[in-house]
């Protein structure tokens, strides 16, 4: 990992602020996690993986950052409180939130169970709002703060067999905005991502088919499959104190695909 910029050149104004990520330890949320850790900030990495938020943490720590790993399940009440508990004693109240972490569970809304439905409405959409709550009190008692929420191209777009998935991140999308409104005044900023295909160890095994990525790359304008380190430059902007005048923002990240429609329906001559 690159050492942390805690020099003049901290462009991104991150430097020793507290950040804090949910679905740290893997993919998207491992990619900001180092980014943050790069440009400066003092980290705390929550997960499911224990284990593997401590890998990260360990490696940042190595590099001359300042990291802390807390084993969190953030659809737990409870346990949310005691992460922020955690954070506060080793670093202070964050002044930084990424909402990452996420559930996915495959089926459409005539056939997902109950139980898969209300797991994935617990993470991807509770836990947002508990990971918001408990560490969203300091940013706004300090009348500063900025929280990211990574929701998805699914939550503006429907697809078949995502039932549970894309209703969640659809309201994700919409509690972000209504953060804005409700805590903007208070000086925190609440604002979304929304990643388009993005190559992770959970949909790596895609990828391993012929020809599957070139398809897949075929329906976005920049012809290729995003990394999760895409997801981590615009997820770091909208964290800093440079996005200060961005409040209730929804970003596309998906290299143009949500832009294809028209170029998807058959033409003669064209395609």
């Amino acid at each position: 990992m690159i050492p942390p910029n805690t020099g003049a050149s901290d462009w991104l104004g991150l430097s020793a602020r507290v950040a804090v990520v949910t679905g740290a330890a893997s993919g998207i949320g491992a990619a900001i996690t180092r980014s943050l850790a790069q440009a400066g900030a003092h980290v705390a990495l929550l997960d499911l993986d224990a284990g593997g938020a401590e890998a990260l943490a360990q490696e940042i720590r190595t590099a001359g950052g300042t990291a802390l790993a807390v084993a969190c399940d953030i659809a737990s009440e409870a346990a949310v409180a005691r992460a922020a508990e955690q954070v506060n004693a080793a670093f202070g109240p964050a002044q930084v939130l990424v909402n990452n972490a996420g559930f996915l569970r495959a089926g459409g809304l005539a056939d997902v169970s109950l139980d898969d439905w209300s797991r994935v409405l617990a993470v991807n959409l509770t836990g947002y709002l508990l990971c918001a709550r408990a560490f969203g009190q300091g940013m706004r008692a300090a009348g500063q703060g900025s929280i990211v929420n990574v929701a998805s191209i699914s939550g503006l777009f429907p697809q078949t067999g995502s039932g549970a998935y894309s209703a969640s991140k659809a309201g994700v999308l919409l509690m972000s905005r209504q953060l804005a409104v409700e805590w903007g005044p208070q000086g925190v900023r609440s604002n979304a991502i929304c990643p388009g295909m993005i190559r992770t160890a959970l949909s790596a095994k895609f990828y391993e088919e012929p020809g599957f990525e070139a398809r897949r790359a075929a329906v976005t304008a920049s012809r290729r499959i995003g990394e999760p380190q895409d997801i981590a430059d615009a997820a770091l902007f909208l964290a800093s104190p440079r996005a200060s005048y961005i409040n209730g923002a929804e970003i596309i990240v998906d290299g143009g695909m949500a832009n294809m429609l028209m170029d998807m329906v058959p033409r003669p001559g064209y395609n």
